[in-house]
């Protein structure tokens, strides 16, 4: 088995693949779909609905999780500690 002293690693490569984007025919699309709307010429299917992030509601359902189980941990340990209070007491001071 060799040992190697000073190997460095190879430098780690990425396979990048720009997209391309055409802004004119997305608007096109985007007016033909409102026209249609408009019209009433029927609901559109999933892959043709534009997509609309709901950033905003995801960071604050975060949070609310967050606060929960930061709650539990603390309830968690405040019970580890009485426990552990509650030993030391019956084997050393009784």
């Amino acid at each position: 088995m060799a040992m190697k002293f000073f190997h460095l690693p190879k430098s780690k490569q990425f396979n990048y693949k720009p997209r391309y984007y055409n802004e004119q025919k997305e608007e096109l699309e985007n007016r033909i779909n409102q026209i249609k709307r408009e019209m009433g010429k029927g609901d559109l299917s999933d892959s043709e609905k534009p997509y609309i992030p709901n950033i905003k509601g995801q960071i604050r359902g975060f949070g609310k999780r967050t606060k929960i189980s930061r709650d539990k941990s603390n309830l968690r340990l405040i019970l580890i500690i009485a426990i552990l209070f509650a030993l030391v007491y019956f084997f050393f001071l009784r």
